[in-house]
């Protein structure tokens, strides 16, 4: 088991305006799924190789590891993974659009 982390207060306030919007009921219930998914193991998503960590990645959150949840409809739910011997937590970065992926990762032109 892992315990869920969001890298910051306001990625967990979008969270929660996902709950309470309709027009993003589907995007909720995705990510609401992925959540629960990687609590229960923390290594069911892809986990990427470090040479391809995007270096705004390290700088802002002092990451070595990343982790990719492929969502329904191409988005993607970005996470790493810490703790100790005890606790497992899956620290919670982003969820994007696979045309904010594909240049987040700088695979397609900016």
């Amino acid at each position: 088991m892992a315990r869920i982390m969001f890298a910051y207060q306001r990625l967990k306030n979008e969270y929660e305006k996902l709950r309470k919007s309709t027009e993003n009921a589907d995007l909720f219930k995705f990510i609401s799924r992925a959540l629960d998914d990687i609590s229960h193991d923390h290594r069911c998503g892809i986990q990427l190789q470090r040479n391809i960590i995007p270096k705004e990645y390290v700088r802002k959150y002092g990451i070595d590891n990343l982790w990719k949840y492929d969502l329904p409809n191409a988005w993607r739910l970005m996470y790493s993974v810490g703790g100790d011997r005890i606790e497992v937590m899956a620290i919670i970065l982003e969820w994007c659009d696979h045309k904010s992926y594909e240049r987040r990762f700088g695979y397609k032109a900016r």
